[in-house]
């Protein structure tokens, strides 16, 4: 079994995201989403709430396993076998960081990192700023699955 990992908050996940997961579907037999948790940020959807959407979201791929996981990434991938990390580069200032972060990664337990150049549509799109467009009015919709997008209305409603 050719297993991959994709990490991240994803808080919300994105189209962008979606791709990067949608991707690493075609070239793994599974792909674990590994919702990190960060205990020093407040995210706007609970963990849960975040796995829940995530599944909704990648349910047509049929080969992506989601769950959280609190520590070292590679402590995830070592219990899981699973031997690559799939992240997604969206510019050059990411692959500073990633790089890092995979040359790390690779010393701590020989888990291997590839990159996949982000869709130029989604190289611009994070979470963050998402949230921020939507907290002011601004349309996101064509940035989220429907079902992230009206999540995200809801939560923003409520604050």
């Amino acid at each position: 079994m050719r297993r991959a990992v994709c990490p991240g908050s994803f808080d919300p996940i994105t189209n962008g995201h979606l791709d990067i997961i949608g991707r690493a579907s075609k070239l793994y037999d599974v792909v674990h989403v590994a919702v990190m948790i960060n205990q020093s940020k407040k995210g706007l959807f609970t963990v849960e709430e975040r796995i829940e959407l995530i599944r909704e979201v990648t349910a047509e791929f049929g080969n992506v396993e989601v769950e959280s996981f609190h520590g070292l990434l590679v402590d995830f991938c070592k219990q899981r076998d699973i031997p690559a990390i799939v992240k997604g580069l969206r510019a050059v200032s990411d692959f500073d960081y990633e790089l890092q972060m995979a040359q790390m990664n690779n010393g701590l337990s020989g888990v291997e990192t590839l990159f996949v150049p982000t869709n130029p549509t989604y190289s611009f799109l994070s979470s963050s700023l998402v949230k921020e467009v939507a907290t002011w009015g601004g349309d996101v919709s064509h940035l989220l699955p429907p079902v992230v997008q009206r999540a995200l209305t809801e939560r923003l409603a409520q604050r």
